[in-house]
């Protein structure tokens, strides 16, 4: 009954609704996937997890046609960084949140050219935003690529090892943080992979994916960030995520919890 009622309380917000989405959406993807390829016989079963996988997605991709402000709001409050000590981490953080920006409007036109509102072409303005995502995961890793190494560092350091130097609060405090970016540093590996392989093909290996690959990475990435936000209270830890991506089969936010959640297929 607690469980259920942790679910009921996570789906009453939009961020506990769109990770339940997207965890579910990859996880049809994966079987799906597997289905079709692996087991003839269920492989109408299969392609049904797959269309329900499309039409999550497709949700996903409307509702985060109001992502923007929050977004926007989020980029504003953050500026340039000047609450990073490091050089680096402000670079790269300001970066991700330009391209984050840039990634939404990108996909609204994409949405409403596949729906005929718009009289253009949605391939490129596809393209654009799945590279957008792509840059802003390779941007997230290095953060917390540059985030584990630097804290794990100072735990190692000879100052470290004096009691007086680090509080054992503080030591927790920065081991805890470790676990953290590491989990986001996976979680962003996963989705990068994904970006890829949803950019033009002759690209490293764009579209070269099966789909039940697709699916297992996105699935590990979801409940990596659904993980990290059960331990953070339903907030996901604030390091850069990458906004997600549209997917090609059936259509796909980062910054604050509203954006920084990554949209999944």
């Amino acid at each position: 009954m607690v469980a259920l009622s942790g679910l009921a309380s996570a789906l009453e917000s939009y961020r506990g609704r769109d990770r339940l989405m997207r965890t579910l959406g990859y996880c049809c993807h994966l079987v799906g996937g597997v289905l079709v390829e692996q087991c003839p016989a269920r492989s109408e079963v299969g392609t049904r997890l797959l269309a329900l996988s499309s039409q999550l997605s497709h949700c996903r991709t409307v509702l985060r046609l109001f992502d923007d402000v929050a977004m926007f709001v989020y980029t504003k409050q953050y500026g340039l960084g000047a609450e990073e000590e490091a050089i680096f981490v402000r670079c790269v953080s300001v970066l991700g949140n330009l391209a984050d920006q840039l990634y939404y409007p990108c996909e609204h036109i994409a949405w409403a050219a596949d729906a005929k509102i718009l009289h253009v072409e949605s391939a490129p303005w596809l393209t654009l935003s799945t590279a957008l995502w792509g840059l802003s995961l390779l941007l997230g890793i290095a953060r917390s690529l540059w985030m584990v190494l630097k804290l794990r560092q100072r735990l190692r350091s000879p100052l470290a090892a004096l009691t007086s130097q680090l509080p054992q609060g503080k030591r927790r405090d920065m081991e805890a943080q470790i676990r953290s970016e590491a989990l986001t540093l996976l979680s962003n590996l996963a989705d990068l992979a994904n970006a890829v392989h949803w950019l033009p093909p002759g690209i490293l290996w764009a579209g070269r994916f099966p789909p039940w690959l697709v699916g297992l990475l996105g699935t590990i990435s979801s409940l990596l960030s659904m993980y990290q936000a059960v331990g953070a209270g339903g907030q996901a830890y604030a390091a850069p995520d990458g906004p997600g991506s549209r997917n090609p089969d059936g259509g796909p936010s980062h910054g604050a919890a509203i954006a920084r959640e990554g949209p999944g297929l």
